[in-house]
């Protein structure tokens, strides 16, 4: 059974890909269900994230789930015995199509992007893990098919469903911290460089290494890869920027209407061929959005944050998982702290006092429960591709100029760094022989 996408099969979904771009007559969409009914659902990973994206489905129709590595998935198949159990997702679509109405996907970064556009192309609603796939390209493409096949679409930012964003959002846009035109975003720790395998031992019975590595360059199995060490190997990972980027970011993201960068530049230690580093700064310049001005956006993979927290005196909020502050939104009137959980307006005594903006921003009925409504036939999540698409996008556009080595204006309608073609092999680079995207 081949990993390849042909184009026969792309026509026959009603859609056509060239450059980059989806073209061709609109389909009929997703099946969608009354909001009493609930959704066939079907999961493909299940291990790891995987596990919490199962349990957030548990509500509705569990049909089918899927894993190439049975010891990873053991606990979801004890837990959910019902749903049909399956090692390669091609075969489950196939055998299941009729009974399924929604695909969630929690694969390894560079696995998304098959299953994904198999599932839309038979017209299954999506929820997508971060950073939605492998490279631009393959963003690019899950979210323009998403929007032609008239799809329900999430991405795994899960905190992008608390109250806390929401408040965000509504503080630096009622203008409490004056206009914006700088933002620094980082995630602590030096996670990365993983030692290169000598020696390789047998494939575990419990797991399927060629489904595994699917669309990457077939190598040897070694635990140094496989199951989660993965995410700091660039053919199978996007490093910590993949890794909490379109997390981190998404506070200014949706602060700010920022979509695309137009210029791109990223520093760290020397690339490394196949791992990715244990520190990264990169520099995303937008333009300005109506009457709203230019940002500059700093995102920094570093042990101790970015300079402008000592440099500035700001706090780094505690330690634990939800209060650690991870953004700094930097305004003419004052500047916005950001954490999953909480927030903050610095300084203190600027905003002794303050009152709030008014709440504008409905709260979320649950980050699951706003695709599963919007599958149904309700409105669009909050992180549905065409806004989470561009976000991904950006995140992945850090990791293309560090490896590439140079700064490049980007010229998003092409997905081309102006005058830097050997940036291409960054930004859509080639499947395994098999796994191929044939158009």
């Amino acid at each position: 059974m081949s990993g390849r996408i042909t184009r026969r099969e792309m026509i026959g979904a009603g859609a056509l890909l060239g450059a980059g771009f989806w073209i061709g007559g609109c389909s009929s969409g997703g099946r969608t269900r009354s909001p009493n009914e609930k959704l066939n659902v079907a999961c493909i990973g299940v291990g790891g994230r995987g596990a919490s994206n199962v349990d957030g489905m548990a509500g509705e129709n569990l049909v089918a789930l899927c894993d190439v590595d049975d010891k990873r998935a053991a606990t979801a198949y004890k837990k959910y015995p019902g749903p049909k159990k399956y090692r390669d997702y091609r075969r489950m679509l196939d055998e299941m199509d009729r009974q399924i109405d929604a695909v969630v996907v929690s694969t390894p970064d560079h696995t998304h992007f098959h299953p994904a556009v198999r599932a839309m192309q038979m017209g299954k609603h999506l929820y997508c893990e971060k950073p939605m796939a492998h490279s631009v390209w393959e963003i690019r493409t899950m979210t323009r098919l998403a929007r032609q096949k008239g799809l329900a679409t999430q991405l795994g930012t899960q905190h992008h469903g608390t109250d806390n964003i929401r408040r965000i959002v509504e503080l630096v846009r009622s203008g409490a911290i004056g206009e914006v035109r700088e933002v620094y975003s980082w995630e602590g720790g030096d996670r990365g460089m993983p030692e290169i395998p000598a020696e390789f031992p047998p494939v575990p019975e419990h797991l399927d290494w060629d489904l595994w590595v699917g669309p990457a360059a077939f190598r040897p199995y070694h635990p140094a890869y496989c199951p989660y060490l993965w995410r700091f190997w660039w053919d199978f990972g996007t490093g910590e920027t993949g890794n909490m980027g379109c997390h981190i970011l998404d506070f200014a993201y949706w602060a700010l209407d920022l979509k695309h960068p137009v210029r791109v530049e990223a520093s760290g230690p020397p690339v490394h061929s196949q791992t990715s580093p244990k520190s990264m700064k990169v520099r995303f310049e937008f333009p300005a959005r109506g009457d709203r001005p230019p940002v500059t956006l700093h995102w920094s993979h570093e042990k101790e944050g970015p300079s402008i927290l000592k440099e500035r005196g700001l706090p780094a909020g505690d330690s634990s998982y939800l209060g650690k502050f991870h953004s700094v939104i930097v305004g003419s009137k004052g500047m916005l702290l950001c954490a999953y959980g909480k927030h903050k307006l610095h300084p203190d005594a600027q905003f002794a006092g303050f009152q709030y903006p008014a709440e504008t921003i409905p709260k979320s009925p649950g980050f699951y429960q706003e695709w599963i409504d919007a599958c149904k036939g309700g409105k669009p999540a909050t992180s549905a591709f065409d806004y989470s698409g561009p976000l991904a996008e950006t995140v992945l556009l850090g990791n293309v100029a560090y490896r590439f080595g140079e700064p490049f204006e980007w010229d998003a309608g092409n997905l081309k760094a102006k005058g830097k073609p050997g940036a291409d092999a960054f930004i859509h680079p080639p499947f395994r022989k098999g796994w191929e995207v044939d158009l």
